[in-house]
């Protein structure tokens, strides 16, 4: 089973309290199911993953997710790639934003 998005434990088991549906969905259906799927791999699925959360400009989440991209085989430049990519198709601003969120996860900053 993969794991969640890197968070500190103690964030996780405060949404748990507060949502416990939510947060055993998201282990056991998401990460349970979704990301152990045959039909991409790991690699890919954060890639897609990571572009989805770069165009909806969901910050807070692609610290995780882009952890975990470095951890499914994406270089730190193609990750650098998409962010490139999606300033064309998602908006200059969220491009921007994305990219100040890699600087920081490169750095090992906002381990989160």
């Amino acid at each position: 089973m993969s794991k969640p998005p890197a968070s500190s434990s103690a964030a996780r088991e405060a949404l748990r309290a507060f949502a416990p549906k939510l947060v055993d969905l998201t282990d056991n259906v998401l990460f349970g199911d979704v990301w152990e799927r045959k039909g991409l791999s790991k690699r890919d699925r954060s890639l897609i993953t990571c572009a989805t959360l770069i165009a909806l400009n969901r910050t807070e989440q692609q610290v995780g997710h882009f952890q975990r991209a470095l951890n499914n085989g994406v270089t730190k430049e193609e990750l650098l790639e998409v962010i490139t990519h999606l300033a064309f198709y998602g908006g200059w601003p969220v491009a921007m934003s994305a990219a100040q969120v890699a600087k920081k996860v490169f750095e090992g900053g906002d381990k989160k």
